[in-house]
């Protein structure tokens, strides 16, 4: 997840992306690809997130150390461009998409990233209170 923040400076907006980790808390509870979620708390030293209306994450903020780029990746259909002169070439300059061919992937950098935000489970959490309930 990624999250832009916006704070003033100098009369103008400054964005600030940050990365929203949730490595820490992957391999303890399962999050659905297509989950509503609530991102509190920006601006304050522990922003919460809140993921389909019961499960409740705290977050911290670290810095990064050096340069961090987030890229975006997307599909590109293999294309195959005419060239060369021919009289018999009735395609001459024009770029034919091969559909037969899977689309190739293309890397872009997005944006760098200053602050990292990881998260643990609330104590407060359902998930929490639930896990507990099945251990006993």
């Amino acid at each position: 997840m990624e999250a832009n923040m916006t704070t003033p400076h100098d009369g103008g907006d400054e964005e600030e992306y940050v990365l929203l980790d949730l490595d820490g808390v992957s391999n303890i509870i399962n999050i659905p690809p297509n989950a509503k979620y609530i991102l509190t708390g920006l601006d304050t030293l522990n922003p919460v997130l809140i993921i389909d209306d019961k499960l409740k994450l705290i977050g911290e903020y670290e810095e990064t150390i050096g340069t961090c780029i987030a890229f975006t990746e997307q599909d590109n259909p293999v294309v195959h461009e005419e060239s060369g002169p021919s009289d018999a070439n009735l395609f001459s300059a024009t770029r034919i998409i091969d559909s037969n061919q899977p689309p190739t992937k293309e890397v872009k950098p997005l944006c760098q990233l200053h602050k990292v935000l990881k998260f643990k489970i609330s104590p407060d959490s359902e998930i929490q209170s639930a896990t507990t309930k099945d251990a006993k």
